[in-house]
C-alpha cells in the first residue's frame, strides 16, 4: 500500500490519512476471517508433560554399551564415539514409563513399566553381558550364540519372578539384584563370590546355564537392595541388613571373612537396631538408622571407618562410628571406593577419606566427617533454605540433588562421567546442565545415569 503526500496537506494530515486507510484495511480483514468456517483454521498443539512423565539422562563411557545410545552395529561403526560429556536424553526412555535405574560395572539396568496396559513391570539392561549379568541375550542369525555386550536396553528375563512387580534394581560389577513389590529379591549374573545368594559354582557357565534366582534365606520381606563390587546387601522390613558374597574384606559384616554364598543378617552393633539406609559401591559398606545414627564395616585403608579400624583396616563386624556424632542426624549415605558421604537432615553435605572430597584441588584426605561448603549447593543471600536431599556415589566421582532438584556432582571425570562438557577432575560440587528435575542419580565405574521428571 503507498500513500502519496498531498501538497496542500502536510505531514501531518498524510499521517491521518494513512491511519484511517490502515484501520479501515484490518477490520475488512477481521471481518473476512470471521466468515470463514473456524474449524477449518489450523490448529497449533504443544506438546505439554504429563505428571508423571519420566526421562532418563545418560553420560560418560559409551564403549561398554552402558548408555545404550546405539540402535545398531552398523550405525555405532559410522557415529561411534567413546564417551558422551553432556548428559543426553535417552530414546528408550521415551516411550516407556521408567521408575527405577541403577549404573553398575559397564551397564545400566531399569524397571520399566510394562507398554501393554496391564500395570505390571520388567526388567531392561544394555552394556557389559560377559556373566549373563543382563541375561540370556541371544544373537540374531541361525548361530544365535549368547551377546556378551548390548549396545541398546534389552529385556531380561526373570522366570523365578512370578506376577509380583518389579520395585527396585542394583547393579555390581558382574551381578544383579531385582525386588518386587512383595518383598523378594532374584540375583543374576556371576556367582562366583556368592554374591547372588546361592551355591557356588566351580567354573559356573552362565550362558550354558543361565541362572535367574530368587535369594532364599530371608525371612522377612525385603524393602531395598543394594550391590556392592562383588557383595549383595538386602534391608528388610523391620530394618536388619542382609548380606552375601566376598566379604575378604569384611564387606558382608558376618564376622568372618571369606566367600560367603548364603545370605544372613549382618548384626554386630546393628543388632537391635532399625536400619534406614545401607550404601556400597565397592567394599566399604555405611548405614544409618531410624535416629540418624551411623554404623559402618568393611575396607578401611584410607580411614573410612575412623577410630574403630586403627588396629584392623578390615572389619567383618559392624560398627557404630562415633566420629559422626557432631554432624547431627543423618538421613543419607553414600560410600565410595576410599572416601564417604553423609548427609543430615538440614541439607548439609560432609565427606572424609581419600580423594577428590569436594575441597578443592589442595584437600585430598580428611580423617573425619568435615561438612563441604553449603555455597557449593546453591546456598547463598538470595537462597538461604537451599539444600541437598540426596547423594551418590561411584567409585571415584560424586553426585548431590537438591530441593531444587538440581544435580551437582564432583570428583575423577573418567571418560566425562561428571557431565560437565569435559574431561578435567572436578574438585568442588559444580552444578550439571540438565533439562530436567532430577529425581534419582546412580553413578556406576565411569559412566552415570539420572532419572527425571519434566518442568512442566
Amino acid at each position: 500500500m503507498q500513500f502519496v503526500r498531498h501538497r496542500g496537506l502536510g505531514l501531518p494530515g498524510c499521517l491521518r490519512i494513512a491511519f484511517a486507510a490502515i484501520r479501515s484495511y484490518a477490520s475488512s480483514s477481521r471481518r473476512s476471517v470471521l466468515r470463514q468456517d473456524v474449524s477449518r483454521l489450523p490448529v497449533h498443539e504443544f506438546p505439554v508433560a504429563k505428571p508423571g512423565d519420566a526421562r532418563v539422562y545418560v553420560w560418560g563411557l559409551a564403549a561398554t554399551g552402558a548408555l545404550g545410545m546405539q540402535t545398531s552395529l552398523k550405525k555405532q561403526a559410522q557415529i561411534f564415539t567413546d564417551f558422551v560429556q553432556h548428559p543426553s536424553r535417552l530414546n528408550f526412555a521415551d516411550g516407556r514409563t521408567v521408575a527405577d535405574v541403577a549404573a553398575g560395572y559397564g551397564l545400566t539396568v531399569y524397571v520399566v513399566r510394562s507398554a501393554s496396559g496391564t500395570g505390571g513391570t520388567e526388567l531392561w539392561g544394555t552394556g557389559i553381558n560377559t556373566d549373563g549379568q543382563l541375561g540370556y541375550q541371544k544373537a540374531p542369525g541361525p548361530h544365535k550364540k549368547p551377546l556378551e555386550l548390548l549396545i541398546y536396553p534389552a529385556p531380561i528375563e526373570l522366570s523365578c519372578r512370578g506376577k509380583s512387580e518389579l520395585v527396585q534394581v542394583a547393579a555390581g560389577r558382574a551381578h544383579v539384584l531385582a525386588l518386587t513389590a512383595d518383598g523378594a529379591v532374584h540375583a543374576l549374573g556371576n556367582n562366583a563370590y556368592g554374591q547372588c545368594g546361592r551355591k557356588i559354582v566351580p567354573d559356573e557357565d552362565y550362558f550354558r546355564n543361565p541362572i535367574a534366582a530368587t535369594v532364599a534365606g530371608i525371612e522377612e520381606p525385603v524393602r531395598a537392595i543394594e550391590c556392592g563390587q562383588d557383595h549383595s546387601l538386602m534391608l528388610t522390613e523391620s530394618g536388619r541388613v542382609i548380606t552375601c558374597g566376598w566379604s575378604d574384606d569384611g564387606q558382608a559384616g558376618r564376622g568372618r571373612y571369606g566367600l560367603i554364598d548364603a545370605a544372613g543378617a549382618a548384626e554386630g552393633d546393628l543388632k537391635g537396631e532399625r536400619i534406614i539406609k545401607v550404601s556400597s559401591s565397592c567394599d566399604t559398606i555405611l548405614a544409618v538408622n531410624d535416629r540418624g545414627e551411623l554404623f559402618g564395616w568393611g575396607n578401611s585403608e584410607y580411614g573410612q571407618l575412623g577410630e574403630v579400624a586403627e588396629n584392623n583396616p578390615q572389619i567383618n563386624t559392624p560398627r557404630q562410628l562415633p566420629f559422626a556424632n557432631e554432624c547431627g542426624k543423618i538421613v543419607d549415605v553414600a560410600a565410595a571406593g576410599s572416601y564417604c558421604l553423609i548427609l543430615n537432615e538440614h541439607g548439609d553435605v560432609f565427606s572424609w577419606g581419600y580423594g577428590i572430597l569436594g575441597f578443592g584441588p589442595d584437600v585430598q584426605h580428611r580423617s573425619t566427617p568435615t561438612r563441604i561448603p553449603p555455597t557449593l549447593f546453591g546456598r547463598n543471600e538470595f537462597n538461604p533454605n537451599a539444600r541437598v536431599v540426596s547423594i551418590a556415589c561411584g567409585i571415584t566421582h560424586s553426585a548431590a540433588v537438591t530441593d531444587q532438584q538440581d544435580l551437582y556432582m564432583w570428583g575423577h571425570n573418567r571418560y566425562a562421567c561428571l557431565g560437565l562438557g569435559h574431561k578435567n577432575d572436578q574438585f568442588f560440587p559444580l552444578k550439571v546442565a540438565l533439562n530436567a528435575r532430577v529425581q534419582k542419580i546412580s553413578c556406576g565405574v565411569d559412566h552415570t545415569v539420572a532419572l527425571c521428571k519434566a518442568f512442566v
